[in-house]
């Protein structure tokens, strides 16, 4: 089997690539130096010959996409309409990776994977955009919605909270949002387990189980790293607010995983245990 991997370059590609590397399928890593995304022959030829292609290349800029609207559009519609144009004319499986911030956040149990998409901010906005864009254009898909990813590739919340802790006596977390800290190694083999299962297409939910505020995961980063977990205190949205708005309710629910006989990502407080040493650098 032949995967493409968009994006490659990213905390998640990196962890895709990782995870493929450990097979016997031919894998083609692609990072922004050796694929325009933007320039639709390129993907086109990018994609030939492929059997999955995982696209993994976003606009994360939550609170610049705010300003800069069009940009975001560039590369989580646009793209991810090229990508799938390509991937479609290639006859592969394309697994678009989205995000929570097509909701609204407004819910209190754990949204569904039908549920209406009510995005808030520029950077939702265009990735429910993308969502459209491959579900339209490429019948063979899996759309897998992820959210509060942390990994060991890139910039993330934990490895952030830990270098604060150890700056400062003290720092200020909101605990009124609430979400499923994921794992980007847990989200690779998720997407791996999915294609090997053969799930319908449709969409998905690739999040670990369970669920936190961002001041509980604060908490359990700095005990991680062997700080005391009393340094993190808590506050509001509302007095740490920022250009793009934050989704209070951040949980997804697994319905679709457990249809197609694929098993969620375990709760994220076990698999954090797992993972602390990893992100951490410990």
């Amino acid at each position: 089997m032949r995967w493409v991997v968009v994006g490659a370059g990213g905390m998640l590609g990196q962890d895709v690539v990782a995870t493929l590397g450990r097979r016997d399928d031919e894998v083609v890593a692609l990072g922004r130096a050796t694929l325009d995304v933007l320039d639709p022959d390129a993907v086109r030829a990018a994609l030939v010959g492929a059997d999955v292609v995982v696209n993994c290349a976003a606009y994360t800029a939550v609170d610049a996409a705010e300003d800069d609207e069009p940009a975001a559009f560039d590369v989580n519609a646009t793209a991810a309409a090229h990508l799938a144009r390509g991937a479609a004319a290639a006859g592969a499986r394309l697994v678009q990776v989205s995000t929570d911030y097509v909701f609204d956040g407004h819910a209190t149990t754990p949204y569904a994977e039908d549920a209406p998409v009510a995005p808030r901010s520029a950077y939702g906005r265009t990735k429910a955009a993308g969502e459209w864009a491959v579900r339209a254009l490429c019948p063979d898909h899996l759309v897998v919605r992820t959210a509060w990813l942390y990994g060991a590739g890139g910039p993330c919340f934990p490895r952030t909270i830990v270098r604060v802790a150890r700056e400062r006596a003290g720092l200020d977390v909101v605990d009124d949002q609430v979400g499923q800290p994921t794992w980007t190694a847990d989200l690779a083999d998720l997407v791996v387990r999915l294609v090997d299962a053969g799930a319908p297409a449709g969409t998905y939910h690739g999040t670990a189980s369970g669920r936190t505020s961002w001041h509980g995961f604060a908490q359990a980063a700095v005990a991680a790293a062997g700080l005391d977990p009393a340094v993190v205190r808590t506050t509001t949205s509302a007095a740490f607010a920022r250009p793009a708005p934050r989704p209070a309710w951040s949980v997804l629910g697994h319905d679709a995983l457990v249809a197609a006989g694929v098993a969620p990502i375990g709760d994220w407080r076990s698999r954090w245990d797992v993972a602390a040493d990893v992100v951490l650098g410990g």
